[in-house]
């Protein structure tokens, strides 16, 4: 048995019983209070902290599929729109970086195309910890964004859009086969920010996986032999994801009735003007705290949807 599956059922043993001790803290609390020696407000703090020990290890519960354990990496790209995608898209990325970073997550921006002028047109950012995928997955789909414009003159109400799409991060017991003969390899220089060179030579590499069409880059280091691995290993993903996705089809077609998603749908709207909301249109979960929700926290909509769909 491979060392991280037995540290993922350890830590599952560890918050079993951590959970199983605070309800035990809260019985002997609760026969203090009936017998005159604890306060009220000493029985109330120790059930919330039961409580939220519960919830915790029911939510991890919901996250009991195969691939849930593994790392994410998150790809967004630009829709249609120029200026106004490209900076809607670079907004999600700073998102999401902020969720990783609230939920202790080691974040890596792996591959990212500047936008012209303002924003990104594309970024790969990889999570890694403990059922980064099994939290991100629902994130799947199309985000729409209206709001007043800050690069239009006259200050008009714009709809971007922008794509999400999370695939999990192979781990040794996971056997992807890709024939070389299969690989065709380009190298070009790493850029930053409004295209300047950050690299003399050519160390970013991009590979097509010609019987899928795949095509992933990567410029995260400037080694090309590093870059080369770390490429070979999110092309691995994606394949392995491709071949979770038909299953999930297949099994979305037998139980239509149950879940009705379907891949690079709209899943949520973030509306700035004239009112303020973001909504998922797949759980109907809303709040109108759309700074709260632009500064990572989105565990109310990742809940929703693995409570509903998972």
């Amino acid at each position: 048995m491979k060392l991280k599956k037995i540290s993922l059922i350890k830590k599952w043993i560890d918050e079993y019983e951590e959970t199983c001790q605070q309800v035990e803290d809260l019985k002997v609390l609760r026969e203090f209070f009936e017998e005159g020696e604890s306060s009220e407000e000493e029985v109330q703090e120790q059930y919330n902290k039961a409580l939220k020990k519960l919830e915790k290890l029911e939510f991890r519960k919901m996250l009991n599929k195969e691939e849930d354990h593994l790392d994410a990496i998150v790809t967004i790209n630009a829709g249609a729109g120029g200026t106004e995608s490209q900076d809607w898209a670079e907004m999600l990325m700073r998102m999401y970086l902020r969720w990783g970073e609230r939920n202790k997550y080691n974040t890596k921006v792996l591959d990212i195309q500047e936008g012209e002028g303002a924003g990104i047109k594309s970024a790969s950012i990889e999570f890694e910890g403990e059922h980064a995928y099994g939290y991100l997955k629902g994130e799947n789909g199309v985000h729409r964004l209206v709001r007043l414009s800050p690069f239009d003159a006259n200050h008009k109400r714009h709809t971007s859009f922008a794509s999400v799409y999370a695939y999990p991060v192979i781990d040794d017991n996971i056997d992807i086969e890709i024939n070389p003969a299969d690989l065709s390899w380009d190298t070009f220089r790493s850029s930053g920010p409004g295209g300047q060179n950050v690299n003399k030579v050519e160390s970013a590499v991009r590979v097509r996986h010609e019987p899928s069409g795949l095509i992933v880059e990567c410029q995260e280091t400037r080694s090309q032999n590093q870059n080369r691995e770390k490429a070979l290993t999110m092309l691995k993903s994606q394949l392995y994801e491709m071949e979770l996705r038909k299953q999930r089809e297949k099994i979305d077609a037998m139980e239509s009735s149950k879940k009705k998603i379907e891949w690079g749908s709209q899943i949520r709207n973030y509306v700035f003007h004239p009112y303020k909301m973001v909504k998922d249109l797949r759980t109907g979960v809303e709040t109108s705290n759309v700074t709260q929700v632009m500064d990572g926290d989105i565990d109310e909509f990742i809940k929703a949807y693995l409570i509903e769909f998972a």
